[in-house]
């Protein structure tokens, strides 16, 4: 059997440029993720994220719609997921309460198009996905 092909990029399309590229640029660095150009982050393993205007013509992300739903990163330590809240919060974004799931410590946070970011720590034991 052949080894799963890694997922090198993901492509996220915003409405507005100058709501979205400061909540992206504060938010990425504290994930470990660093610019290599306007609108191309890289987390220095390979993977990559590119962030373009959206068609003006689509409709907004919709809840359980269509399309990503939600990036979900993995956190290290619960002090991480804190750091993440506390930061973004600093400088203005909504980082709403941690939430506690069956041990695990998740930060639900949404860009300004509305697309769901999810910073989570997983104690031992507990799934990424389920």
């Amino acid at each position: 059997m052949p080894r799963p092909l890694k997922i090198d990029h993901l492509t996220i399309l915003w409405r507005d440029t100058a709501a979205s590229e400061p909540y992206y640029a504060a938010l990425l660095p504290l994930l470990g993720f660093s610019q290599t150009k306007r609108g191309i982050w890289t987390d220095g393993e390979g993977f990559f994220l590119q962030f373009r205007p959206a068609n003006p013509e689509t409709r907004e992300y919709e809840r359980y719609g269509p399309g990503v739903n939600h990036v979900g990163f993995g956190a290290p330590d619960p002090e991480t997921v804190e750091r993440v809240q506390t930061q973004m919060r600093a400088v203005g974004f909504d980082a709403p309460e941690i939430r506690d799931l069956n041990g695990a410590r998740a930060l639900f946070m949404k860009d300004p198009d509305g697309l769901r970011f999810e910073i989570t720590w997983y104690p031992p034991g507990v799934p990424v996905v389920d």
